[in-house]
């Protein structure tokens, strides 16, 4: 199963996804990490890293779906091109495409977890809430070629083991 995590900065999305790989025994990749070690490598900030990241994060997904296993994709995912490359890949791979959702419903809470964040990832910087609530408007829906993807949406305002709980009920059904 290919498992893409999809929802703004800061929503919890890679709290999430770790937790599930953990209990699912899948495989993870993280685009942010990626995206860091490339600027990390001296790749100009004005380049494309962000698809390059993507780029890399679906090449390292194929491979850990080759082997057998299932694999979450831990990214924002807000633009069609982005989403179209999970669907194209799960076709390939012959596995379902899951989308875990994550929102906040507590906009005070989730200004405060991007306040507080810090993930040590070099010359990557944190998004701010500005960035965050400009992105709000970017972000489309999840639809597959005959409708919606299945989906489920968790609400990080409730507790992290609820929401697990809640996408672990849908990944395995």
């Amino acid at each position: 199963m290919l498992v893409a995590m999809a929802g703004l900065p800061g929503t919890g999305k890679s709290t999430i996804a770790e937790v599930l790989s953990a209990r699912m025994g899948a495989g993870i990749v993280s685009v942010d990490p990626i995206e860091s070690a490339i600027l990390s490598a001296g790749i100009d900030a004005d380049q494309p890293t962000g698809l390059a990241a993507y780029l890399v994060a679906e090449a390292m997904a194929e491979q850990t779906l080759a082997s057998g296993r299932s694999v979450i994709v831990d990214a924002v995912n807000a633009v069609e091109p982005a989403r179209m490359q999970w669907r194209e890949l799960a076709e390939r791979a012959g596995v379902q495409l899951r989308v875990v959702e994550v929102v906040c419903s507590d906009a005070e809470l989730h200004r405060q977890r991007l306040a507080k964040r810090v993930r040590n990832l070099p010359h990557l910087h944190e998004a701010s809430w500005r960035a965050v609530e400009q992105s709000v408007e970017g972000y489309e829906e999840w639809r597959g070629p005959s409708g919606t993807l299945p989906r489920v949406t968790v609400d990080s305002a409730l507790p992290l083991g609820e929401n697990v709980e809640i996408a672990l009920t849908f990944l395995t059904s």
